[in-house]
């Protein structure tokens, strides 16, 4: 057996990933997560209630003593649980009255913003805690590109022909209503811009980018299926993110591409230098006007109107921090009237919903997996493994500089892939480990990291 495919506490290959995780990162890019069951609210989307149901299904069985989550303890678990915590702190803030947003509204919001953080750490748990070898990572990466390739033909048929195919799922999802949350167009220019089952093209753009790497990932290494039905679905995130007509997406695939390429195979590495001009002109011929309108967007400065409106928002976000700097007024709560005070920007818009506790929180469970993904990359002795690293790594670099541009975590589609991505670096972070300290393959430590539901 290789190295590479160890328990990474134990010499013994597990079960691989469960059902109900493969079906949650699945239905994340596939399910538009504006469709919700209407008695329960805006969180009753299926994505975000199949990660409750893992978070549940993890607490189970801790709780009984049939998994120990020790074992599995990584950088991105931490960051996760300190902006957790940081939630947990300013939620009770808000719920003892302390808080200026303590309004129906208010509360009923923050608890929103809680329930998606228990989703958010299920996803991320059970991501790190059931993906023990590269065999168990491509079995997962598998499903949420199948997907994302969803979402991207969904954003192809809008784009072509200006129909929407999320309204032929509404039927088949009895009991479930539109909460009309998702913008499926939007004019830019001369071009329509696209969401696909996301709910706005920026977050499109931002998403399609984050799983670029894994796309290349799994079309060098994996050895089922088509090998060019893979590298087309390649090509087919490239495309969805250009469709977008989106600065965030455009900066996203750049920090891609910078990440991931150092990490490819020599030969691969080389026939990127080639395919990437050749991809520009190929969208340029295929889509007339695509290239100039990408260029424009993102070349007009503080003359474009959705740049001035977030340059507005600074001393808004400095009076309101002012006022309640460490505890904000409440996760979640920012309800503006004016869309003037739609603060674009996730950095800020925590900032005063959770001050500065929920501000470092955030850095710290963006950033720091992303960091923790990169060292593995760096000392991986497995060249799969290395660019598996790299790929969780520029995702998280990714995410995090687009919470710059844009609200990121109320749009759960990213909001959900986000700690699939943490509990990837948590994977790929303790099978590097497992590399440099075979102590760790112990048969003596065999039932430390036993699974149940593997």
């Amino acid at each position: 057996m290789n190295h590479t495919e160890l328990h990474p506490v134990a010499g013994l290959a597990p079960a691989g990933p469960p059902w109900l995780l493969k079906a949650t990162v699945f239905s994340v890019m596939a399910v538009p997560a504006y469709l919700v069951l209407e008695p329960i609210g805006a969180s009753a989307n299926l994505p975000e209630l199949l990660a409750l149901g893992l978070f549940g299904l993890w607490t189970i069985c801790t709780l009984l003593g049939l998994h120990d989550p020790v074992v599995f303890r990584h950088p991105g678990r931490a960051a996760l649980l300190l902006l957790l915590l940081a939630s947990c702190v300013s939620y009770a803030h808000l719920f003892a009255g302390l808080s200026g947003a303590s309004t129906v509204g208010g509360r009923a919001a923050a608890d929103r913003w809680m329930l998606l953080m228990v989703a958010a750490a299920g996803i991320a748990f059970v991501t790190t805690e059931s993906v023990r070898t590269l065999k168990d990572a491509m079995v997962l990466v598998r499903w949420v590109l199948a997907g994302g390739t969803v979402c991207c033909l969904v954003a192809l048929i809008q784009f072509t022909t200006h129909t929407n195919p999320v309204d032929w799922l509404k039927p088949i999802m009895v009991g479930f209503t539109d909460n009309n949350s998702g913008i499926a167009f939007q004019g830019r220019a001369s071009l329509m811009r696209v969401s696909g089952t996301t709910m706005h093209p920026i977050e499109l753009g931002v998403v399609s980018a984050m799983l670029l790497p894994l796309s290349i990932w799994r079309a060098l290494y994996d050895r089922q299926g088509w090998k060019r039905l893979h590298w087309l679905v390649v090509g087919l995130f490239v495309l969805t993110n250009a469709m977008t007509v989106s600065r965030s997406g455009l900066i996203g695939l750049v920090i891609a591409l910078v990440i991931t390429v150092p990490f490819l195979p020599p030969v691969a590495k080389r026939w990127s230098l080639v395919l990437a001009p050749l991809g520009a002109a190929g969208l340029f011929v295929a889509v007339p006007g695509l290239i100039g309108t990408l260029f424009n967007t993102s070349t007009a400065g503080s003359s474009d109107s959705s740049i001035a409106y977030r340059t507005e928002d600074y001393p808004l976000v400095l009076r309101l921090v002012a006022d309640r700097p460490w505890f904000g007024t409440g996760p979640g709560t920012w309800m503006p009237v004016k869309a003037i005070d739609v603060f674009d920007n996730e950095y800020l818009l925590v900032a005063v919903t959770m001050g500065v506790i929920g501000l470092v929180g955030l850095i710290a469970y963006l950033l720091v997996p992303a960091l923790a993904a990169l060292g593995a990359a760096r000392n991986a002795a497995d060249r799969q493994l290395g660019l598996l690293a790299a790929a969780t790594a520029a995702a998280g670099f990714i995410a995090t500089v687009a919470s710059g541009t844009f609200d990121s975590l109320s749009f759960q589609t990213f909001a959900l892939l986000v700690p699939f991505f943490i509990g990837l670096s948590g994977a790929s972070w303790l099978m590097v480990k497992n590399q440099l300290d075979p102590r760790r393959t112990d048969p003596s430590r065999v039932d430390a990291g036993k699974v149940p539901w593997g």
